[in-house]
């Protein structure tokens, strides 16, 4: 498994403040990405997927702009949108839970569960199986 870095650390590098009785964090947006990046670095990126979907991040590592894709995932790819591996779609869970997609694929928008995944669900926000 990878390192998945303590809820306590990440809660210490940010300021709680109490506003009519609810605690709310009080940071900046930079603060905010450097907590996301902490959190991102547990993500498992598949390395040959990602050079061959992504190829400029290969001219990337190539000039000495990143490590490896792990490293550009989570400075810029996972801001961009990009996804860090290929997704499992559920296709049955999928057109239950995003009954809209099964009305596109009956009128041939898509050609499937996965084919909206990849070209609309995940940058919607859709999960692409039960959590």
């Amino acid at each position: 498994m990878t390192y998945l870095v303590p809820f306590s650390v990440l809660k210490d590098s940010v300021r709680l403040a109490s506003v009519k009785g609810q605690l709310k964090l009080d940071i900046t947006y930079d603060e905010f990405l450097n907590i996301m990046k902490r959190l991102l670095q547990a993500v498992p990126v598949d390395e040959a997927w990602y050079r061959e979907t992504y190829p400029d991040v290969t001219d990337a590592i190539k000039a000495g702009t990143y490590r490896n894709c792990r490293h550009h995932f989570v400075e810029n790819g996972y801001f961009e949108d990009r996804k860090p591996s290929p997704f499992k779609v559920d296709e049955t869970w999928y057109l239950k839970t995003y009954p809209d997609v099964a009305e596109g694929i009956e009128s041939g928008e898509f050609t499937s569960a996965s084919d909206h995944f990849a070209s609309h669900g995940y940058i919607e926000g859709r999960a692409p199986a039960e959590v």
